[in-house]
C-alpha cells in the first residue's frame, strides 16, 4: 500500500490543477473518483482499487476498533465516524444544498450515539463516549451512504462549478443542526472560504487520507 499512498499523493496534486480549468472537467471527476474510492471501503466505489480504510480495519476485533490505545487520542471507530461526517456535512449540505444523510436518514439513532456533531474541538470523555458507544456495523453502512452519495453529487456537477463559492445560507444550516459545536467555528469559517473545489480537495479525499494514516499508528498501538 505504500507504493499506492505515493500514486495518491501524486494523483491528489493531478487533481488539483484539473480542477483549475473546466475544460478539464471530465479528467478532474475522473482523478476525484479515483481518489475517493481509494479512502472508502472497496465494497462502497466496487472499482477494485486498493482501500486504506479496509487496510486499516483489516482482521481487527470490535473490541479493537472501539478502543482508544495509549499514547493515542483516537480509536479507530471515532476516525471513521469523524471522517464521515465531515464527508456528509460538506458535500450534502454545502457542494450540493441538499439534506445531510444524517439527519435525513435518521443515521443517529442507527449509530446508537449521542452525538451529532463531528468531533472537532470535543474533549477527551467526548471522543471515548463515543468510540464505546457507536454501533459498527451501522458505522459501515452510513459510510458507504456517505461515499456513495459524494460520487452522485461530483458526477452531477456541470463543467465550470468547480470555481462556485460555498454559499452562506448553506452554511448556516451547519450550526442550525448542531453538526459543528460553537467552539470549532474555526472549521466553519474554512469552509466558507473554499469553492466547491476547495472542498473536494480536503474533506472526501485529504482529510480522511490524512485520518487513515493516523489510523495505521492506531492500529499499530493495538497488536
Amino acid at each position: 500500500m505504500d507504493a499506492n499512498r505515493k500514486s495518491w499523493n501524486e494523483r491528489q496534486r493531478a487533481l488539483r490543477q484539473a480542477l483549475n480549468w473546466p475544460e478539464e472537467h471530465p479528467q478532474a471527476v475522473a482523478l476525484f473518483l479515483t481518489q475517493h474510492a481509494m479512502v472508502h471501503a472497496a465494497e462502497m466505489s466496487r472499482s477494485g482499487l486498493e482501500s486504506c480504510e479496509d487496510e486499516a480495519w483489516a482482521g481487527l476485533s470490535a473490541d479493537e476498533l472501539h478502543r482508544i490505545p495509549p499514547g493515542q487520542e483516537h480509536s479507530l471507530a471515532w476516525l471513521a465516524w469523524h471522517i464521515t461526517r465531515i464527508e456528509d456535512i460538506t458535500m450534502n449540505l454545502l457542494a450540493a444544498g441538499r439534506p445531510q444523510l444524517f439527519r435525513r436518514d435518521g443515521w443517529q439513532a442507527r449509530l446508537k450515539i449521542a452525538a451529532a456533531d463531528t468531533g472537532n474541538a470535543g474533549s477527551p470523555q467526548d471522543i471515548a463516549r463515543l468510540s464505546g458507544e457507536i454501533d459498527l456495523e451501522a458505522l459501515k453502512a452510513y459510510r458507504l451512504a456517505v461515499g456513495r452519495s459524494t460520487r452522485e453529487i461530483v458526477q452531477n456537477l456541470r463543467p465550470g462549478q468547480f470555481k462556485d463559492r460555498v454559499e452562506p445560507a448553506r452554511l448556516a444550516h451547519i450550526m442550525a443542526e448542531g453538526a459543528l459545536i460553537p467552539a470549532a467555528h474555526v472549521i466553519l469559517e474554512y469552509w466558507g472560504g473554499l469553492t466547491i473545489a476547495g472542498l473536494l480537495l480536503m474533506p472526501p479525499t485529504r482529510h480522511s487520507f490524512i485520518h487513515w494514516n493516523e489510523a495505521l499508528r492506531v492500529r499499530q498501538k493495538l497488536r
